[in-house]
């Protein structure tokens, strides 16, 4: 890591969080949420909004990154759309004349994958770990018809278009000045969540692997305790210095492990205790969370969390 490199990390973690679910758009130009900002030398990203996807955010309620290697440009997500795609594609020209030649689908989610026409169009390599291909071949038409009715005019030319290319653990690439891996660490956040990981530079690119600003979601097959399993093992090993996670501006490994495995263990504490003294599924939805109360989409996702892991729990 250059000096130049340290500098501008450090003073980017540091900065106060203005991707808050309370900001409909930093970006009125574009229907990117925000502008990409260069985190370290030639690794940039759009910070999405920390809020649910709306018409106003353009669905951009996630970050899309982008590595300009010196031969090439390296994208981690396709976007929620075709044009927000496009939009990203756009911010990348402005940088440098370099062809995008790979993207990485962070997961099988819409505001991951439903980019990829647009990208497929350019004659962009797609990748994605297996079971990321699976649930999207799965879920894509409900997340394409959920865009749709969202964002409107703004869903236009958006398709389901799958990724090119797949993988089960690994995928890595050298290209330009840097070594690039892609990995799929175990369970996470959904199915075929991976992280990009930079080891030269000590970054990884943690899509839902890794959460701060905003509360994380858990989904009716988020596995919590395999996601801890994973977070202890192969993803504190990477040994990261530095951390653009799925959502909310690049930080580091303290944060992300203070709001991601910190609030998954204190969750499942609070929701062992419950379940320890004979509580309910009704009463689990109230468990005391206040210390997280601050974290953006709070009061969307804190009692479907709660419920979703005594349901887990119960039968642990």
């Amino acid at each position: 890591m250059t000096l130049r490199a340290l500098t501008v990390a450090i003073t980017l973690v540091s900065l106060p969080a203005f991707a808050s679910e309370d900001i409909a758009d930093q970006y009125p130009g574009s229907v990117l949420y925000s502008k990409p900002v260069e985190f370290i030398p030639h690794v940039f990203s759009a910070i999405g909004a920390t809020a649910p996807p709306t018409y106003e955010n353009a669905g951009h309620n996630n970050n899309l990154s982008f590595i300009v290697t010196g031969d090439g440009v390296v994208v981690i997500n396709s976007g929620g759309s075709y044009q927000l795609a496009k939009a990203l594609h756009d911010e990348i020209k402005a940088v440098t004349d370099q062809l995008v030649k790979l993207v990485f689908n962070e997961n099988g989610q819409g505001h991951a994958m439903l980019g990829n026409t647009y990208w497929a169009e350019q004659g962009v390599t797609i990748i994605a770990q297996t079971d990321a291909a699976e649930a999207f071949e799965d879920e894509g038409p409900g997340s394409l018809r959920a865009a749709q009715a969202r964002l409107k005019e703004r869903a236009d030319s958006t398709e389901l278009t799958p990724p090119t290319a797949t993988f089960d653990d690994a995928y890595s690439v050298e290209m330009g000045d840097f070594h690039i891996e892609a990995l799929h660490l175990g369970p996470s956040h959904s199915p075929g969540d991976i992280v990009v990981w930079l080891p030269e530079q000590s970054l990884v690119i943690a899509g839902d692997m890794a959460f701060h600003e905003r509360m994380l979601p858990i989904f009716p097959d988020t596995l919590t305790d395999e996601w801890l399993e994973t977070w202890d093992g192969p993803f504190e090993a990477l040994g990261a210095t530095y951390v653009i996670p799925g959502h909310g501006h690049p930080t580091n490994m303290a944060q992300v492990r203070r709001y991601t495995k910190g609030y998954l263990e204190y969750l499942r504490g609070k929701i062992g205790d419950h379940l320890d003294a004979g509580g309910s599924l009704a009463d689990a939805y109230y468990v005391d969370q206040s210390p997280y109360a601050h974290l953006d989409t709070f009061e969307e996702l804190a009692t479907k969390n709660a419920g979703r892991v005594f349901e887990q729990m119960e039968f642990e």
